[in-house]
């Protein structure tokens, strides 16, 4: 078996993985994601027990105990270029040897549950609801680097959508959530939707400040959009990054997005925080099963 060189994997002296500090027993099998640190603190408060706390950068990350459910939640910082370190390592924790370099012979399936936050693109879906990515259309480029492959109806989604924006030099790609997490969220609690991942919150997601977007003006042209049955319904900066990376380790993935914003009609949020509350608490009791 192949051996993985120092310079590809690397591994502190303590015997943790680079860049989020921990080390295979420090995880549990069900882990929330979240960009924010500080969010990752919150949630570990609604735990029973928290068994491990380590803090690097911006990954930060809490293991414990909810119920009869063993919980880690970390948090990723923004974007996708992130979400490829943390995928990446936490996958090398449970299905990389870390002391002889090699794969496991027996590969373990990881569930991840992404909470965040995101803009609606859909103007009558109403501000502060709660929205589950059934897939995700990356314009982030990272999958790009990686064999993903899409099935043909996802091809046909992702043809539909490139014919009605003007995407210049960018080559989306389109991903998937796991069709068994969808299922266990599925309630009248959530909108389901189609998400777009961008790799900037500004221009990228057709934002102008000082700066014109060059996107903009053609974002505008998919605002209640329909693709493939489903609503082009939000934006966002980690979801195609998570749908793709979990579909080729080999892991379950669902993103669950608090809609703060309303990009087609200009509003936002007034109570944001009680929004993102009311979504971990949903999630949480979801994922535990109450």
């Amino acid at each position: 078996m192949k051996k993985i060189p120092a310079s590809e994997l690397i591994i502190n002296k303590d015997g943790s993985i680079y860049h989020l500090g921990l080390r295979p027993e420090d995880i549990a099998q069900d882990i929330i994601t979240v960009g924010d640190p500080e969010r990752a603190k919150f949630i570990s408060k609604y735990f029973d027990k928290i068994t491990k706390v380590k803090k690097n950068r911006e990954f930060h990350s809490y293991s414990g105990q909810l119920g009869s459910k063993k919980l880690t939640v970390i948090s990723t910082g923004i974007g996708t270029d992130n979400i490829d370190i943390v995928f990446t390592e936490l996958d090398a924790l449970v299905n990389i040897d870390l002391k002889k370099r090699v794969v496991k012979k027996k590969l373990t399936s990881l569930r991840f549950y992404r909470i965040g936050t995101s803009g609606c693109i859909q103007k009558d879906f109403p501000i502060d609801s709660l929205l589950i990515s059934t897939k995700a259309i990356g314009l982030d480029g990272l999958l790009h680097f990686y064999n993903l492959k899409s099935s043909k109806k996802d091809q046909a989604i992702l043809a539909d959508f490139s014919t009605q924006v003007d995407l210049k030099n960018i080559s989306p790609y389109i991903t998937s959530g796991d069709e068994l997490l969808i299922k266990k969220f599925t309630s009248d609690t959530f909108l389901k939707g189609i998400t777009l991942t961008a790799n900037g919150f500004y221009n990228p997601q057709g934002r102008s400040i000082r700066l014109q977007s060059s996107f903009s003006k053609s974002l505008k042209k998919v605002f209640n959009k329909n693709l493939g049955g489903l609503p082009l319904s939000n934006l966002e900066m980690e979801t195609a990054g998570i749908y793709g990376l979990s579909k080729l380790l080999g892991h379950q993935a669902i993103s669950l997005n608090a809609l703060l914003a309303n990009r087609a009609n200009g509003h936002f949020s007034k109570s944001p925080k009680k929004t993102v509350k009311v979504l971990i608490e949903k999630s949480l009791e979801i994922i535990i099963g109450r």
